[in-house]
């Protein structure tokens, strides 16, 4: 299936690891051109550096998320750069999630904010766009209470909430916005392999719930992200697809 992507124009959060970096490649894959970023100078480079190996229309960015300036700018940058924008995909997570007052704050500021501001910056390109696409990444913590019900399971349900009223408010603009929710995905460096190194106990519990006997991985994730973020899937925009591997329980209507 051709996905129509070559030629678009996205912008990435958290594209230097795990679900974002799968999503990154998977765009460029499609011949799409990519702006990322992350927060750490070393790792952006380093990600630039392989993902424009071959050639790639890729450009990295240190940006903290949860600065609503720094959001704005880099968003900017990346469609002046392309001359436009066709795509959002929100996907960095504080992953802050004990019940503390610093980690509702943090979680507020990177998980939503964050969210919130990648599209209030891109949404007069995506207006231009003849295939205006948001993707946010959310989480089965945002539908169901588990042990990351807190901050981060809060913050991933609004994150739901506010796609799918951007879905409403911009459809007959020519705007989808949709959300993916992960199951557990494991990779290295992700959150599952240091629990799995210091707290096997919840490791070993998380891995029990998945019917599958294994968890995600980022590329399984970025398929779905990939797939909605593309001409494609030109009539699906207010969804919440679950990429869980059956994990939840909850019948989604």
């Amino acid at each position: 299936m051709d996905l129509g992507l070559s030629g678009k124009r996205f912008v990435v959060s958290g594209g230097t690891r795990g679900i974002g970096r799968a999503v990154v490649e998977g765009l460029l894959a499609e011949g799409a051109s990519v702006a990322f970023c992350a927060r750490t100078p070393a790792a952006v480079e380093q990600a630039q550096a392989e993902l424009s190996a071959n050639g790639a229309a890729v450009a990295g960015a240190v940006v903290d998320v949860g600065d609503a300036a720094a959001v704005e700018a880099w968003v900017t940058q990346a469609a002046g750069m392309f001359s436009g924008l066709d795509g959002v995909v929100a996907n960095v997570s504080a992953l802050a999630i004990p019940e503390t007052h610093e980690n509702w704050r943090t979680t507020f500021e990177v998980d939503l904010m964050g969210t919130v501001g990648m599209v209030d910056a891109a949404m007069p390109y995506l207006l231009e766009s003849d295939a205006g696409s948001i993707v946010t990444v959310s989480s089965v913590s945002g539908r169901e209470v588990d042990f990351a019900a807190g901050p981060y399971g809060t913050m991933k349900a609004a994150i739901i909430h506010y796609t799918q009223g951007l879905a409403f408010k911009y459809a007959g603009q020519g705007v989808r916005a949709n959300s993916v929710s992960p199951g557990n995905t494991y990779f290295p460096g992700g959150v599952w392999t240091s629990i799995e190194e210091n707290d096997p106990q919840l490791f070993a519990a998380a891995l029990a719930l998945n019917p599958t006997g294994r968890m995600a991985t980022p590329q399984e994730v970025a398929n779905a992200v990939v797939f909605l973020s593309s001409p494609a899937a030109s009539f699906i925009t207010g969804t919440n697809l679950l990429v869980d591997g059956a994990l939840t329980r909850g019948v989604q209507f």
